[in-house]
């Protein structure tokens, strides 16, 4: 008699037995319990084990099925729902590189042809290389070199603002 308190049974005490859902991936037996939509917008889910959800997931398009306008109108609604992480992102709680740049941060990185985790070194470096070599002194008249000089001086802008909001943060 154990007097309701179950871990005072022995093992093995109890023979009843365990429901488990199998992987819905033909021919698994592992348990699954992984679950993923069976399509966009569908309440229908499959069960997958971790690795055979590994292998649906790396295929699934969000916004398959959507034209342009309704995607874009999504990615702006999840935005709108998840501003506490991007607020988060603003404070700079993480070093770069993991998710603590802006979307505007990434493109000017990417403008200026550095990676993501780059310093603000580099980006000083990389906008001055560049704007010598489209700016309106050396090249007059040009209209490609002046949008050239433009999308480097609002990239630069840009990750210089960032980069004053981090140190002001200290």
């Amino acid at each position: 008699m154990d007097w309701g308190f179950p871990r005072w049974r022995s093992y093995g005490s109890s023979r009843e037995a365990a429901q488990v859902r199998l992987c819905d991936r033909h021919g698994c037996t592992e348990p699954g319990n992984c679950p993923a939509p069976k399509s966009p917008n569908s309440p229908d889910r499959w069960y997958f084990c971790q690795k055979h959800a590994a292998e649906y997931n790396a295929g699934w398009d969000y916004f398959a099925g959507l034209d342009a306008e309704e995607a874009a109108r999504r990615e702006s609604d999840e935005q709108t729902h998840n501003a506490g992480y991007k607020e988060s992102a603003h404070y700079g709680w993480a070093t770069s590189g993991d998710g603590s740049r802006s979307r505007d941060e990434l493109r000017a990185l990417e403008a200026l042809g550095l990676d993501p985790d780059a310093d603000f070194d580099a980006v000083r470096k990389a906008w001055r290389t560049k704007a010598k070599e489209v700016h309106p002194d050396v090249k007059p008249n040009d209209p490609e070199a002046a949008k050239a000089f433009q999308t480097y001086q609002l990239a630069y802008e840009v990750l210089r603002a960032a980069e004053d909001r981090r140190e002001w943060k200290g």
